[in-house]
Formats: C-alpha cells, sequence, structure tokens
C-alpha cells in the first residue's frame, strides 16, 4: 500500500508516518520498483497501537524505547509490561482526576439548573405586586 493509501486508512498524515518512520517508530518500508514506499497492511495495527500509546500522553521517548523493545523480540517482553504498566497506572490517576472534575462540573451545572427551575417555580407562585402611587412631598411655603 502506498502512503497515501497508508495515511487515509491510518489518520496520520503522510508527514507524520515519514516522520514516524525516520525516527524508529515504524519500520523503513519496502520500495516499489519506482522506489515509492509501499507498506503491508499489517502496519496499521502498531499505528493503531502508537496512536493509543499518544491518546494516554506517552512521551515519544518512551514510544521509541517501546518500539526498539519490540524490534528485539523475544526476551524483552518483561520490559515491554513494565514500561506499559507504569502508563497504565499514571493513565489511571489521570481517569481518577478526570472523574472528580466531571463530578464538580455536573455538580455545578445542576446547580445552575436548580437554580432556573426555583425560579421558575417562584416567577409561577408569586403574586403580581402592584406599584403604590410615589408620594408626593409637601412643599413647605416659605
Amino acid at each position: 500500500m502506498k502512503i497515501g493509501e497508508l495515511a487515509r486508512r491510518s489518520g496520520l498524515s503522510a508527514h507524520t508516518i515519514r516522520y514516524y518512520e525516520r525516527i524508529g517508530l515504524l519500520p523503513y518500508a519496502d520500495r516499489d520498483r519506482s522506489r515509492q514506499r509501499d507498506y503491508d497492511a499489517s502496519i496499521l495495527v502498531w499505528i493503531g497501537f502508537l496512536g493509543r500509546l499518544r491518546t494516554i500522553g506517552m512521551p515519544i521517548r518512551d514510544m521509541l524505547r517501546y518500539a526498539a523493545l519490540r524490534e528485539r523480540g523475544v526476551g524483552t517482553e518483561a520490559e515491554r509490561r513494565e514500561l506499559l504498566a507504569q502508563h497504565r497506572d499514571r493513565v489511571r490517576a489521570h481517569v481518577a482526576e478526570l472523574r472528580a472534575t466531571l463530578l464538580v462540573l455536573d455538580t455545578k451545572i445542576a446547580g445552575y439548573a436548580g437554580e432556573q427551575q426555583r425560579m421558575k417555580d417562584h416567577d409561577a407562585k408569586s403574586p403580581q405586586r402592584r406599584r403604590k402611587p410615589a408620594r408626593t412631598r409637601a412643599t413647605r411655603a416659605g
């Protein structure tokens, strides 16, 4: 598959694909007779995983470390597992923080909704007030 097709199917730009290849996150693609990159469809699974790592906020240096360990293959599973476990702990902490923030937002929004409902209820129950005529001051003769 050509780089344009890979870009379309992966959601990455061709520029990002070239960059990932240059820094070592993606293996170098085979070249066809006209020297254009020719990717195997299986690369989409790896790109999808890299996207997940980006989503959790894994720094490029850790992604590169993971990719290098993956490239080395058997015998690196424990290191890969540890690297992912460290990031999983960070993600869990971040999710907990987001949940707490969501609770604060929900409470605030509910408070505003409650205030609007209270105002509607108050307006519906309140009798119309009549304005008292303005008092006129007695003028002093002087």
